[in-house]
Order: C-alpha cells, then structure tokens, then sequence
C-alpha cells in the first residue's frame, strides 16, 4: 500500500475516533442488571421494621404512595418474607393498605440475593439488597424479568426512622445509576399522616374516591 493510502486511513481514524470512543453497547433493557453480592452480609440483622424514604419504579413517573413501610421476616432457613403497608396518594380517607411477598435465597452463600416467581407473571423477581448499616439504613434493588418485555426495576431507600439524614440519601442514590435507574424518578415517600383517616368528608367525595382496593400495590409491575 502507498504511503498516501496509509495516511488516508490515519486520518479517517483519527477523525472517527472521537465518535468511536464514545460509542457503548446498548444495554439489553429486558434483562436485570448484573449485580454483585454484598460480602459478609447478615441477613439476621437486616430483619425487622423499615420505612421506605425513597421509591423508584420504572413503570411510574410520579409516586402514588405514600407511608410505605416494611417489615421483614424469616419463615424458614431459606426463605425471607416481607409484609408492608402504604396508602394512596390521592386517597382522600388515607386508607392504610396491606400486602406481602415472600422470596427464597436461592443460594445461601449469598444471602443478599432474594428470588420471587410470582403466580400472575410467568417470570422471575429478584432483590438485591445492594448496601446496609442495618442499623440505620438500607437499600434494595428488585429486578423482574421475562422474555420480549422490558423488565421491570424498582428500588427503595429505606431508614430505621421516619426520616434519613441527605448525606445518607444522596451516597445510596449514587449507588443506582449503574443498575440503570433514573434519579429523576426516585420520588420522596411521605411519612406524615400515616394514621390519620379522614371521616366527616363531603358525599361526593366520597362517591368519587378511587376504588383503591382493585389498584396495583407498590411490589407489582405492568406488563
């Protein structure tokens, strides 16, 4: 080859390799995020009541709840349980709702990974617990996947207390973007008022409440 067709292609390098650089392989959007287990994570002390201070879900881009709160169990050797409570945002009686979901550590040398197959969704869900002091604060990853969807991501900040300092909250938000998650929609979870109920509102408030019985609690997805 002539010098000069050397030099043609040095310089169309040259000039792609900015865009080259900056080029990165679309992530497989249907897929849950690889995520590395905590080390010497003791699943015994991450037990007990929890407030959510933060929430994401990448199928919202607005909260619509609030005073969500959990509390975590084992039934069995293998098996942690969860039961939590949370209302409605715009519930204008503020009813406290309830549910649960159960997960099995599918292998106990990692015990902060937790799977879910859930009976309505031909798929798994997985939770990670992604970093704890246990004592004071937590943070939770849940991942469900299926094949052809998108999969479905949610996160929780969580505190011990009604309210966690911002320094806390702004190293446990740093830890999400590499699992893909979008700052912009991690809402604040209002604590406040979570056991008032308002009784002596106008019938057609009333009337026109949301049925929110029949609507999706925060551990589902939309597929």
């Amino acid at each position: 080859m002539e010098k000069s067709g050397v030099f043609k292609i040095v310089l169309i390098f040259a000039v792609l390799h900015p865009a080259l650089a900056s080029f990165k392989r679309l992530e497989d959007k249907t897929k849950c995020p690889v995520v590395k287990p905590i080390r010497n994570f003791d699943l015994q002390q991450m037990l007990g009541e929890w407030y959510v201070i933060e929430y994401y879900a990448s199928s919202e881009e607005a909260i619509s709840y609030k005073c969500m709160r959990a509390d975590f169990t084992m039934s069995a050797l293998e098996s942690v349980n969860m039961n939590f409570t949370y209302s409605f945002t715009d519930d204008p009686i503020n009813e406290q709702l309830i549910g649960n979901i159960t997960w099995t550590i599918p292998n106990p040398v990692e015990p902060a990974h937790w799977t879910h197959s859930e009976d309505t969704y031909e798929g798994v869900y997985n939770t990670y617990i992604l970093d704890s002091d246990y004592l004071s604060w937590a943070l939770l990853l849940h991942c469900a996947e299926k094949s052809k969807v998108p999969r479905y991501l949610s996160s929780f900040i969580m505190s011990r207390e009604p309210v966690l300092g911002v320094n806390v909250i702004s190293y446990l938000r740093d830890k999400l973007p590499r699992y893909d998650i979008d700052l912009t929609y991690m809402f604040d979870m209002s604590q406040d008022d979570c056991n008032s109920t308002i009784s002596d509102l106008p019938p057609g408030v009333l009337l026109n409440r949301p049925l929110v019985g029949s609507r999706r609690h925060p551990m589902k997805h939309r597929h």
